[in-house]
């Protein structure tokens, strides 16, 4: 079945919030957005301001063996979106996880939206299988999105507490360290969870309240039943265009300044500081060698190395590596070859991973893991999930982590800085959401 588009013009108070509080009474849902009004670059790679995938004619949710039974499920030409979590790394590696996990996600879940939306500007591309859906449903259907309500019941700011304290977080940095010392690793990612209990503060809301403190080009809602992703992420995993494989792995960060003159000289301070560029370069060379795995001989090139991109609460240090795939190689056989992404473990990457069960306290979840999408045409975008917020509503519960990468020239006490950088994005965001 071949799916229809009707385009739809949008009206002038249409609002990003009443289509992520509309597209969440479906389930699943998931909404990609580039914020591209909100940012003062182009992604040459970006494809729509904003994807959305709206209910579903299908969908793959699995535990076991989800990379195999993935790839028997997108042989059909179409749109494919969903996550892998961080945990898929033990089916590609002698890996495990012990560690607790409180939201629970199923560690592979991939669907066919029964509705797909894309927009750009003031328009509205809305493709549907016209089998299921007529051209006059769907109008109607989308019509009705500047009409849902975005008011939210009042509810009580949450209390969020940490996992790990300062002084263990102190403790165990200075013991990653010391693996390094001993050679056993050049660099590992070590984060930390916060998370709250009892809550019942609308996760929509929170993503709306993170995506205008933090507005992102790889923010994410994801919603199914009572799962919940809220994610604010700068950085792309993997994309392919064409036969181009590209990946933009982030090591760098840095607090925007008060005014363009401080902010210039942080910038400048960021891209000449030799502890970031160290952990940067040692990324972007775990990751031409993945990239090298599925590649065409040669074709593996750093576009840009040390660039510093400025977002609303942040500097980023990011790089981009591409690659042309070979003709025999698929777009999981890319996956799997880079899966889970560098930026988020460490180098090398077995035993950084190996490493990471042993210092951290929680399971990550989807944290760390990717979310996105594949076209009809094979083409897709991945992203990383980083500055996210995960929910289990049923449970009432919720969690973010953050964290950065320790090297031999760490200063623990700065880590636990940039830790605390990162996570006030989503601190705020949450307790915005609640209304005392």
């Amino acid at each position: 079945m071949e799916r229809k588009t009707i385009q739809l013009e949008l009206p002038d108070n249409f609002s990003v919030q009443q289509l992520i509080e509309w597209a969440g009474s479906f389930s699943p849902a998931l909404i990609l957005n580039s914020n591209s009004s909100a940012q003062n670059f182009s992604d040459p790679y970006s494809q729509s301001e904003i994807i959305g995938a709206i209910g579903c004619l299908d969908e793959l949710i699995c535990d076991t063996d989800c990379l195999r039974q993935l790839e028997s499920y997108i042989q059909k030409p179409d749109w494919y979106f969903g996550y892998f979590t961080y945990d898929l790394k033990n089916e590609l590696e002698n890996l495990y996880s012990s560690h607790p996990d409180m939201i629970q996600f199923p560690a592979l879940h991939f669907f066919r939206p029964r509705y797909l939306a894309r927009l750009n500007g003031n328009s509205m591309e809305v493709s549907f299988i016209e089998e299921i859906d007529s051209s006059e449903e769907v109008e109607a259907l989308f019509r009705s999105i500047q009409n849902f309500s975005t008011k939210k019941k009042r509810t009580k700011s949450p209390q969020i507490k940490e996992r790990v304290s300062k002084d263990e977080y102190l403790r165990k940095t200075e013991l990653v360290r010391q693996h390094i010392q001993r050679g056993d690793i050049y660099e590992m990612n070590y984060c930390v969870e916060f998370y709250a209990e009892q809550t019942d503060v609308s996760p929509s809301e929170v993503y709306v309240k993170l995506n205008e403190i933090s507005p992102m080009p790889f923010s994410a809602y994801f919603k199914n039943d009572s799962h919940v992703l809220a994610c604010a992420s700068p950085e792309r995993f993997l994309a392919r265009r064409g036969q181009k494989i590209i990946s933009q792995p982030i090591k760098g960060t840095a607090k925007r300044g008060k005014n363009d003159i401080e902010d210039k000289e942080i910038i400048l301070e960021l891209r000449n500081n030799t502890k970031e560029q160290s952990e940067n370069v040692m990324i972007v060379d775990l990751v031409r060698n993945d990239l090298s795995r599925t590649a065409q001989k040669g074709s593996v090139k750093v576009e840009e190395l040390f660039s510093v991109y400025t977002f609303k609460q942040l500097h980023q240090m990011i790089s981009t590596v591409v690659s042309e795939i070979k003709p025999d190689q698929t777009n999981l056989d890319v996956i799997r070859s880079s899966f889970p992404m560098g930026s988020m473990t460490g180098a090398p990457k077995i035993r950084a991973m190996q490493l990471i069960e042993e210092f951290e306290s929680t399971k990550r979840g989807l944290y760390s893991g990717s979310i996105g999408y594949i076209d009809p045409q094979g083409n897709f975008d991945f992203n990383v999930v980083i500055r996210s917020i995960q929910f289990n509503s049923e449970k009432k519960l919720l969690n973010f982590m953050v964290g950065s990468a320790i090297t031999i020239a760490s200063d623990p006490e700065k880590e636990y800085a940039e830790c605390l950088l990162k996570a006030e994005g989503m601190m705020k965001a949450i307790r915005l959401s609640g209304r005392e």
